[in-house]
């Protein structure tokens, strides 16, 4: 069995047929269970852990959102690997009641559940692909790669259950009967996302997501996501909206779908108070041996390099710090947006725009996701009416003002 296993793992993803790949993870992720079981036995555990299901089927469920599964049959396929991974503990359980007990076993928390995360995450990311071949399904469930103690009821579960899978034939039907709203933000960008701990975020675009999956009747997720893969996690079905400040631009507007502006601004210069007659225009800031700091993947870098010919650019991962490197004279200036500017010099005496109220570019934000006409209408709605109702002009005004007292 094992070399077999081996064999097929050994082969490249295109050399192997989409349901054999989710049939040898199902294989693999069964295999584990007498492990499980072995673990179990020796430290006198039970078999049935009802808050560990409760989390692997909610995980299951978060996990098949990014490829449009519905949470109902997500949850009907997770809970048939469940049970018949109960029942192959169940088996061992009863076979070393009456024989040979086993000796040791893998530790359960350290070694076998990181192995059972991912393959549940694998198996996921095949399902919306699944043909629901039986022939194949039981060729990986039969001979070599028989997994003992897989009833032939549970192992037919685990194939209805896959037959049952469906998606949702958009994104805006997903959020709504899903009830979830997957929000993408950075966290790095205040006054509009911004967190300290990585878990817990605050700003305007998150006051405004708040208020948005309220309007909807959805839960609200937020989603960490960064500036250099911000398009990827968009495209790979990570979250369902972009609300971080984010740019409209045209390459994004390539692979996706903006709202309406909410915010219009601009590009604007930022540095020491006591330098601020050195970098007056772009010319005094384009030159060599001016030090130019900038976070990686966002509408900053993209300007700065279109831009700036010879001045140096040096590149600063956490957005949240970099203007403490200007303080310490590690780098000359930062180019960012005029309402960060207008934040920064008011958080840091040290600091000010040395083109005040003055702009490089035009530039408007919205919120950003994925080419889905019936999640842009829903938006441009919301965002409709929190205009009308002055919500939008009063959360910037509010998050404003606690940032700059």
């Amino acid at each position: 069995m094992k070399c077999l296993l081996l064999f097929l793992l050994s082969l490249t993803p295109s050399a192997l047929l989409a349901d054999e790949t989710l049939y040898r993870l199902i294989n693999e992720r069964l295999s584990l269970m007498e492990q499980v079981a072995a673990h179990k036995w020796i430290n006198g555990q039970a078999i049935t852990a009802p808050e560990r299901e409760v989390f692997v089927i909610s995980k299951a469920v978060d996990d098949g959102l990014r490829y449009g599964i519905t949470s109902k049959s997500s949850r009907a396929f997770f809970s048939a690997q469940i049970e018949a991974a109960k029942d192959i503990q169940q088996c061992w359980f009863d076979r070393w009641a009456t024989g040979v007990e086993p000796e040791s076993a893998e530790d359960l928390v350290v070694a076998i559940r990181p192995q059972l995360i991912a393959l549940g995450s694998e198996i996921t990311a095949q399902l919306a692909n699944n043909t629901n071949d039986l022939e194949t399904f039981n060729r990986f469930f039969s001979k070599d790669l028989a997994i003992d103690c897989l009833s032939t009821g549970a192992r037919r579960n685990i194939f209805n259950a896959l037959e049952s899978i469906t998606t949702y034939p958009d994104r805006y039907t997903q959020v709504i009967e899903s009830r979830r709203l997957r929000v993408g933000t950075t966290g790095d960008y205040a006054p509009f996302s911004y967190t300290g701990d990585e878990l817990t975020f605050t700003g305007i675009d998150i006051d405004l997501a708040s208020n948005l999956a309220n309007s909807l009747d959805v839960e609200l997720i937020l989603i960490k996501t960064s500036w250099p893969t911000l398009m990827k996690d968009l495209e790979s079905g990570l979250f369902d909206v972009a609300m971080s400040g984010v740019s409209i631009i045209a390459a994004r507007e390539q692979h996706a779908y903006f709202s309406e502006p909410y915010h219009v601004g601009g590009k604007s210069p930022i540095t020491l108070c006591s330098r601020v007659d050195e970098f007056a225009s772009l010319e005094t800031i384009d030159q060599p041996g001016v030090r130019v700091i900038v976070n990686p993947g966002g509408t900053n870098e993209r300007f700065i390099d279109g831009a700036l010919k010879r001045a140096t650019k040096i590149l600063h991962q956490d957005n949240r710090t970099i203007f403490n490197e200007i303080i310490n004279g590690s780098a000359d200036l930062m180019i960012t947006d005029l309402i960060e500017v207008r934040l920064q010099a008011n958080n840091n005496p040290e600091l000010c725009g040395s083109m005040p109220g003055r702009t490089l570019t035009y530039q408007e934000k919205g919120y950003m996701m994925p080419k889905d006409q019936s999640l842009l209408l829903a938006v441009n709605q919301w965002l409709e009416v929190v205009r009308s109702q002055n919500m939008l002009e009063r959360t910037f005004e509010l998050h404003l003002e606690q940032h700059l007292h």
